[in-house]
C-alpha cells in the first residue's frame, strides 16, 4: 500500500506539473501574445510577465511589437514618359492590431509577402505619375521627397487592413536599366552644354553692352578734352598775337623783329655741311654782312 501510494503521488505530481506548464506562458517586453482556441483568438496582451491559459485547449501565438525593417527586392517600374527605372527600397513597419494581423496574415513571412506586393503597387502607381527627369534632376530634391511621401501614404492606407502600421518607406536608390543609362547621361550632358552656352552668350552680350558704354564715355571725354584744348590754343595764340603787336608797335621794332626772323631762317638753312646761301642785294642780312 505504501509503495502504491508513492506511485500515485508521483503520477499526481507529474500531472500537476504538466497541467501547470500547459497553463502558464510568458510574454516578453517587445511582443504581443494571443491565446488561440482552435482557430479563434480568445485574448491578447502586450503586458510583460507570466500569464495563464486553458491547458491543452489554448495555444499561444506571439507577434513582434517592435518596429521591423523589411528590405524589399529591387523592382522595375515605368515612369509617366514610359522609361524603365529600377527602385531599391526598404520599409519600416510594426504590428498594431494582433488580432487582425493573425486573422488576415498569421505569420511574418506572409506579412512580408503582402508588404512586398503593396510596396510594388504603390511604386508603380506613384512613379507612373512623374517623368524620368523629375526623379533624376539633382536640383529638385523637394520633388523626390514628395514621391517618397506619396508612396508611404499609399502603403500605409492599405496596410491598416492587416493590423499593420507602416512607419516609413525609404528609397535607397533609383537606377536606370543599363540599356537606358548612356542615353540619359548623354541627354543630361547635352542639357548642361546648352545651359553653359546660354550663360556664355548672356555674358558676351552683357560684356558688349559694357564695352560699348565705356567706349562711348571715352569718346565723349576725349572729344570734350580736344575741344577745350583747341579753345585754349586759340586763346593762347590770340594773346600771343596781341602781346606781339604791343611789343612791336613802332616801325623800328617791326624791322628789328623781321630781321631776327630772317636770321632764324638763315640759321635753319645753314644746318649741315656744304651749304650755300644766295642773298639778294636788298636783303637786310646781306646789307648787315656787307656792313652797308
Amino acid at each position: 500500500m505504501k509503495k502504491r501510494n508513492l506511485v500515485l503521488m508521483a503520477v499526481i505530481t507529474f500531472l500537476v506539473v504538466i497541467l501547470l506548464s500547459s497553463s502558464i506562458y510568458v510574454v516578453a517586453e517587445n511582443e504581443y501574445a494571443s491565446t488561440v482556441r482552435f482557430t479563434k483568438i480568445m485574448s491578447t496582451t502586450d503586458k510583460a510577465g507570466i500569464h495563464f491559459k486553458v491547458p491543452f485547449l489554448d495555444s499561444v501565438k506571439v507577434f513582434p511589437k517592435a518596429i521591423m525593417l523589411y528590405d524589399i527586392k529591387p523592382s522595375e517600374v515605368l515612369t509617366s514618359d514610359k522609361q524603365n527605372m529600377t527602385v531599391d527600397s526598404y520599409i519600416l513597419w510594426r504590428v498594431t492590431d494582433p488580432k487582425l494581423y493573425f486573422q488576415t496574415l498569421g505569420s511574418l513571412p506572409i506579412a512580408e509577402q503582402r508588404l512586398d506586393a503593396l510596396t510594388y503597387n504603390a511604386l508603380k502607381n506613384v512613379m507612373g505619375t512623374v517623368n524620368l527627369l523629375e526623379i533624376i534632376n539633382e536640383e529638385q530634391g523637394s520633388g523626390r521627397e514628395k514621391i517618397y511621401d506619396d508612396i508611404t501614404t499609399n502603403i500605409r492606407n492599405l496596410a491598416v487592413n492587416y493590423g499593420i502600421e507602416v512607419v516609413d518607406v525609404k528609397i535607397k536608390r533609383f537606377d536606370l536599366p543599363e540599356a537606358n543609362e548612356q542615353a540619359v547621361y548623354g541627354r543630361m550632358i547635352s542639357e548642361r552644354h546648352q545651359i553653359a552656352e546660354k550663360y556664355l552668350a548672356d555674358g558676351e552680350y552683357e560684356s558688349s553692352i559694357i564695352r560699348n558704354d565705356v567706349d562711348k564715355q571715352v569718346n565723349i571725354i576725349v572729344s570734350n578734352a580736344e575741344a577745350n584744348a583747341a579753345v585754349l590754343v586759340a586763346e593762347g595764340e590770340q594773346e600771343y598775337m596781341k602781346r606781339l603787336a604791343q611789343a612791336y608797335n613802332t616801325m623800328d621794332k617791326q624791322e628789328f623783329y623781321e630781321f631776327v626772323l630772317a636770321l632764324d631762317a638763315l640759321k635753319a638753312s645753314l644746318e649741315g655741311s656744304n651749304k650755300t646761301v644766295i642773298l639778294g642785294k636788298d636783303s637786310p642780312i646781306a646789307r648787315a654782312l656787307m656792313n652797308e
